[in-house]
């Protein structure tokens, strides 16, 4: 994030301005799911980090920078992410897709205030920055789509699996983000809800002679 907007963040010294952009970043994603970003002033957010309003402007010019900076992050995550599968998961249709649902899962679990905001935030963006968040989850849905096209393709599916399968996933992985205290209350680990999603997908689109021994594996 530092050296993407090296443009805008005018503290010099590298480890002052990670440490403090840490801090500015939690306490906006933290103010931002609690009340929503357009309710949360800058004066809220000097509060809640407890960095100056003068020390926050050394890090962005804007509400809207600051959005910009957080959405860019969530992207590059995605891409950074999904884009760099195993070479030995690459091999396999199937097995890349098992690891495309426990890699973004895995991902969102680790940034899950970052993806809740991007979810829950968008409507209310300005039209540039709720473009970016639906790049971002068409970015997410072409990793998907483009195992399933390759898996359809090598006749690795069933006939008639859908097209439009990796749309439908993507809700999937939404809720374990979106409605985390849905899961929370009923005791689900991240590992039971990948297994969940996993199994779910590949009920829907294998043959039935492959369904046991490739959850198994």
């Amino acid at each position: 994030m530092l050296e993407r907007h090296a443009d805008v963040i005018s503290v010099q010294k590298p480890d002052v301005a990670v440490k403090k952009l840490k801090i500015i970043i939690a306490a906006a994603l933290k103010l931002s799911n609690r009340k929503g970003f357009q309710a949360m002033s800058l004066r809220d957010l000097s509060k809640e980090s407890g960095v100056s309003m003068g020390g926050l402007y050394a890090y962005f010019d804007s509400k809207t920078t600051l959005l910009n900076m957080i959405l860019t992050e969530v992207t590059d995550a995605v891409d950074n992410v999904l884009g760099n599968p195993p070479l030995e998961v690459t091999q396999d249709p199937i097995a890349h897709l098992k690891w495309l649902v426990d890699a973004h899962i895995r991902l969102t679990e680790d940034m899950l205030p970052w993806f809740s905001f991007a979810f829950m935030e968008a409507k209310n963006f300005p039209a540039k920055e709720r473009d970016m968040a639906v790049d971002s989850e068409e970015l997410t849905e072409s990793f998907f789509a483009k195992v399933t096209a390759r898996a359809i393709a090598e006749e690795r599916f069933r006939p008639g699996v859908t097209p439009l399968l990796p749309t439908l996933i993507k809700p999937l992985l939404q809720d374990w983000y979106v409605k985390r205290a849905k899961f929370r209350r009923r005791d689900v680990t991240v590992d039971t809800y990948i297994a969940a999603v996993q199994d779910m997908v590949l009920a829907t689109c294998l043959p039935l002679d492959q369904l046991d021994k490739t959850s198994k594996g």
